[in-house]
């Protein structure tokens, strides 16, 4: 299937469709909070965040920056043809647990080692993701993990009939 055209772009966003592919890596300066059962589970600054053609950013935080017991491993893993294979944790907080809420790269592939030690979030089973302040919206989907912010215009892979883009 042929993905639609881009949406266009408001001053100061982001297109997806300008993302690359393969994915770019880049570190940037905002700060993520992410809130479960009512607790902070995560506030840091330190961010790196994947870009990636039709995807929005998906955001990877330092797992030592997450509060103890937050993260607990959990069965299972996936393969990315550029990151390489990803593990994946139960988020807890606030006695709530989502179940396969994050993942990792133990060991990812040449050119994403900056992603060794850190972790991304799926933003629907979160009470919030917030970056630079604003609610996140989950990217469609129930396999991709990309945080909507108002600074990237679509559309997003994960609406339903994007699978071929």
């Amino acid at each position: 299937m042929r993905p639609p055209a881009p949406d266009p772009t408001a001053p100061g966003q982001e297109s997806v469709w300008d993302y690359p592919r393969p994915p770019r890596v880049e570190r940037i300066t905002q700060r993520a909070v992410i809130r479960l059962g009512g607790e902070v589970v995560v506030d840091t600054d330190d961010i790196v965040r994947v870009l990636e053609t039709s995807h929005p950013p998906v955001y990877y935080l330092p797992i030592a920056a997450f509060a103890e017991g937050a993260l607990l491993g959990a069965a299972g893993s996936s393969f990315c043809e550029f990151k390489g294979s990803a593990r994946y944790f139960d988020v807890r907080g606030g006695g709530v647990t989502a179940r396969r809420a994050a993942w990792h790269y133990p060991s990812p592939s040449a050119g994403f080692e900056v992603l060794t030690g850190r972790v991304a979030v799926y933003a629907r089973p979160m009470d919030v993701c917030e970056l630079g302040g604003e609610a996140v919206t989950p990217q469609p989907g129930e396999f991709y993990g990309g945080w909507i912010t108002s600074g990237v215009a679509g559309p997003f892979k994960g609406i339903p009939g994007s699978f071929g883009w």
